[in-house]
């Protein structure tokens, strides 16, 4: 078995003329959290993305728990597995998005059920016994029988949280969770995330907050332009940064001091 949960290796992404990743690197360990910082079209969704083959790389690939994700080996030639194994390989990478995307017509416990009732994970009750357990995981036990539209924004990102723990993935990744919430909303979906990161959940996390970020994050890692540009501890990212392409990212985002040395 791997020691990396993730490990991309050399991954390019295009569209059209548009090169958005340029031969990413990246590894993750089991257990850890790592936050991906950047300007806006510096490559961070697009790489969450290729995580879990939701876009093709054109070149490099991605294993995930020790596994090949989106091909098959076969010698030195790689071949293009069919979407249905592609599906099956996509329940190990959780996903959340940052517009929630749950089924409108089904209540809160069946968007957490319908998934894995369809990967045959268990039977039905026992679904549903999982599902009102990660709810209150969440905080949100007595909201099983709610409707999505009967929710404020962060009750549904932590809904949505829920259910990708249901699949019970291998990583979960999360692009930009807090960014379509109102303000007072963001803690308590923070919040959630910092739970699942104290638990050994490996997470892999775009965000603009850099206090979450310091706080949370095992490994932070700097993009910009395709290419990861710095990567190390956020001691060092945050408070150190070696790049002058980080020094001047950091030095325009909010303000978010290092805690307090005991």
């Amino acid at each position: 078995m791997s020691r990396w949960t993730v490990d991309m290796r050399g991954v390019h992404k295009s569209y059209g003329a548009l090169e958005v990743l340029r031969g990413v690197d990246l590894q993750v360990r089991t257990g850890e959290v790592a936050a991906l910082l950047g300007p806006s079209g510096s490559g961070k969704s697009t790489l969450l993305r290729v995580m879990n083959q939701l876009e093709r790389a054109e070149r490099g690939h991605v294993t995930i728990d020790g596994e090949l994700i989106g091909y098959r080996r076969s010698g030195t030639k790689l071949y293009e597995l069919k979407e249905k194994d592609i599906l099956r390989q996509r329940r190990k990478v959780g996903f959340v998005f940052q517009s929630f995307n749950l089924f409108p017509h089904l209540t809160v416990l069946d968007n957490l059920v319908e998934a894995p009732l369809a990967a045959r994970l268990a039977g039905r009750e026992e679904l549903r016994e999982t599902a009102r357990t990660l709810l209150s995981r969440v905080g949100l036990a007595d909201k099983s029988d709610a409707y999505p539209r009967q929710l404020s924004g962060g009750q549904q990102q932590r809904v949505a949280i829920a259910r990708a723990l249901a699949l019970r993935p291998k990583v979960l990744l999360f692009d930009e969770p807090t960014s379509a919430l109102d303000p007072e909303l963001v803690d308590e979906v923070l919040d959630v995330i910092k739970d699942l990161a104290r638990s050994g959940t490996t997470m892999v996390v775009v965000t603009h907050e850099i206090g979450f970020a310091r706080e949370v994050a095992d490994t932070v890692v700097f993009m910009d332009g395709g290419v990861i540009v710095e990567q190390g501890p956020p001691s060092e990212v945050l408070d150190h940064p070696r790049h002058p392409r980080t020094r001047a990212f950091l030095s325009k985002a909010p303000l978010s001091p290092s805690p307090p040395k005991e």
